[in-house]
């Protein structure tokens, strides 16, 4: 395949699948082994103390309020992706010619199927009350949702400029709002302290992820109504990405344009991160343009590698999760996975390491990997994928 990309408005991309199975892997297991693989080679027979002196380690594992890891990451690049592919589904239903209405209960339903979905994930059907009702794929749902909405009613430079202002009145309000019911002194940028975490409390049923320590009370809701709308961003940025790989420029202007724009959100995220921490709890502005530069770069890295030079054997490991992954992510909810894997490989994992360290664990992570990843060929060879 030459450097010029596929022409404006055509079909699927396949580097879209493939960089969102990446992107899944990191929540199918794939974070445990490369924390346990760092572990095998370091020589520190003790898991606790490696965890302290490993910086690949501490990748894997999300950071408990300010700052960033790699894992933080996971989250705000499906989002950006399921931005991504917004205006190709979007141009397929126009050019079929279906109506607005169509294709507005078409958005409104995938939205409530999402969020309903969420509920379920934390643990509905248990029947135990109060629950967490706030969610990773209300979440997904919701900012989705009124990002398509906006693509589908505005054009791109009102896009920006919107998803920008969204951007700055969460930092404005977070920063001279402080929650009404926080002691006078508590920092805005606290779960106590901030506009969004009071909102949680006077309209949000259930409990919430982040609680007071002492007394057990719900602070706030990482998904809940304001951080969910701070999130509408991240999505509206990934539409923008799929604009633009949809315009007639040649792939690899592209792919270059949007690293540059990658590296500018980035750097324009590290400066309001001096104003505003980066945090994946209360969905920063800072965190969103850093998390959208990273997203931004590596679907860059991609699209070059599988659209643009047409390299896409090496993906197919990749692609069959991405092609079912919301199904992998209610399917692990659902099935023991673990307790499959140990059936499987716990005497191989045994046998390497009596002791059950590192490369037990190894071992085990591997095998999780592989149940999951067998369930999703055997679904992408029966042409079998779960639609929202």
């Amino acid at each position: 395949m030459s450097g010029v990309a596929q022409p404006a408005g055509a079909g699927r991309l396949a580097s879209l699948d493939a960089f969102r199975g990446f992107d899944m892997c990191f929540i199918m297991a794939f974070d445990g082994l490369v924390a346990s693989l760092a572990w095998l080679f370091s020589g520190i027979a003790d898991w606790n103390a490696f965890l302290d002196a490993s910086w690949i380690a501490r990748q894997m594992r999300h950071v408990p309020w300010n700052g960033l890891h790699w894992i933080d990451c996971v989250f705000p690049t499906f989002l950006f992706i399921a931005g991504v592919s917004f205006p190709y589904s979007y141009a397929k239903q126009v050019a079929r010619g279906d109506s607005p209405r169509a294709i507005h209960l078409r958005l409104l339903r995938r939205a409530l199927v999402l969020i309903a979905l969420g509920v379920a994930y934390n643990g509905f059907f248990g029947l135990e009350f109060p629950m967490r009702y706030g969610s990773v794929l209300g979440k997904i749902g919701f900012a989705w949702g009124f990002a398509a909405l906006l693509y589908v009613h505005f054009r791109a430079k009102a896009r920006v400029g919107i998803a920008f202002g969204i951007l700055l009145a969460y930092w404005l309000v977070t920063r001279f709002v402080p929650a009404p019911d926080a002691p006078p002194g508590t920092d805005v940028f606290t779960a106590a302290g901030c506009f969004a975490g009071w909102v949680d409390r006077m309209i949000m049923p259930g409990v919430f992820y982040c609680k007071d320590p002492a007394t057990g009370r719900s602070l706030l809701e990482p998904n809940g109504l304001v951080v969910c709308v701070a999130a509408i961003p991240t999505a509206m940025f990934g539409m923008l990405a799929g604009d633009f790989v949809r315009s007639a420029l040649s792939g690899a202007k592209k792919a270059a344009f949007m690293l540059l724009a990658s590296a500018a959100l980035v750097a324009l995220g590290l400066l309001v991160s001096l104003s505003f921490p980066i945090n994946k709890i209360m969905w920063s502005p800072s965190f969103t343009l850093v998390a959208g530069g990273g997203s931004l770069a590596f679907f860059a890295a991609f699209y070059w590698l599988m659209d643009v030079k047409g390299w896409r054997r090496w993906a197919f490991f990749f692609r069959v999760i991405g092609m079912n992954s919301i199904f992998i992510y209610l399917f692990q909810r659902v099935v023991p996975v673990r307790t499959v894997s140990l059936f499987f490989v716990g005497g191989l994992a045994r046998l390497v390491d009596p002791g059950e360290g590192a490369a037990w664990s190894c071992v085990v992570y591997a095998g999780q990997i592989a149940v999951c990843w067998l369930v999703l060929y055997f679904l992408y060879r029966k042409q079998t994928f779960l639609r929202t």
